[in-house]
């Protein structure tokens, strides 16, 4: 479902976009904003997700952690 919205663009850009929507083969100006809204959309899901998987990478680095295998350590294995 499509919900309709105001968008404040710059002037040049808008009279770019008027004349050359059509060269680019859109069915309307309307198709056009569309297509690049959903690609700049695209563009910031991915650096969001870069963003917290960094974040979430750095917070695994400062975390402590425990020596599972403490109370293995020294035993010899081979001879069990």
């Amino acid at each position: 479902m499509l919900v309709q919205t105001k968008v404040q663009i710059d002037a040049k850009n808008h009279e770019f976009i008027k004349k050359t929507y059509k060269d680019f083969r859109y069915r309307s100006l309307s198709e056009y904003m569309r297509e690049a809204i959903n690609a700049k959309v695209k563009e910031d899901r991915k650096r969001l997700r870069e963003f917290k998987r960094m974040e979430a990478m750095e917070m695994i680095g400062r975390a402590q952690y425990d020596n599972l295998f403490e109370s293995i350590e020294g035993e010899n294995f081979e001879n069990r």
